[in-house]
């Protein structure tokens, strides 16, 4: 059987279909307008710090009782926040805050003094709706989950993290079945920027 080669107009007709598959990159991200206004109320306080209380721990009084509380917003990108939460002298808590193109996520970044990281780590969830402007929430999600059963912690995968800004408070908060831990911002008053949280550099 004889073949053909292609003619010339049959790949003249061919390649624009074939330059477009070698165009297309990635699908464009979705953007939900709470969650994007939200993110920016957050990140105009991109560089800033201040001081917290506990307003709800009904499990407590627990270690961070007494204990100075600081936010710090520290690094903010367009698609990502990183706020240093700092408790007395123990600054081995970082939330960091992304955009992922189908929402909101929310990790806890724990960090030794010397930098590497804690056992429980990179825990937290994602947001399932669109939620509000001044108001997000992060069920937990698979990883955390599997990460509480492998600490013998099975109660904490009904966790969901809550956070809250408004013009004079930021909140954040935890709860599930039983659990409830609240900790509230206040925006009106700065106070001095803290230095780098573990694991991280100025």
């Amino acid at each position: 059987m004889r073949l053909f080669a292609p003619s010339t107009l049959f790949l003249s007709m061919l390649s624009p279909f074939v330059a477009a598959s070698q165009v297309i990159v990635e699908a464009p991200k979705v953007s939900i307008t709470s969650q994007d206004a939200f993110f920016s109320h957050l990140k105009a306080l991109c560089g800033k710090a201040f001081a917290g209380k506990i307003a709800v721990d009904n499990q407590g009084p627990g270690s961070m009782a007494g204990k100075a509380l600081t936010m710090h917003v520290r690094k903010c990108s367009d698609t990502e926040l990183q706020i240093p939460f700092h408790v007395g002298e123990d600054a081995s808590r970082t939330w960091i805050i992304t955009k992922t193109g189908a929402g909101l996520s929310l990790k806890h970044d724990h960090r030794h003094k010397d930098g590497t990281y804690d056992e429980s780590t990179m825990y937290g969830g994602h947001t399932v709706d669109a939620g509000w402007p001044q108001v997000q929430s992060f069920p937990a999600d698979q990883y955390s989950k599997e990460l509480f059963v492998s600490q013998g912690i099975p109660q904490s995968i009904g966790n969901t993290w809550q956070m809250y800004i408004y013009p004079e408070f930021f909140t954040y908060r935890l709860v599930r079945e039983g659990r409830e831990f609240r900790v509230d911002f206040d925006l009106t008053q700065e106070v001095p920027v803290p230095e780098a949280p573990w694991g991280y550099q100025d």
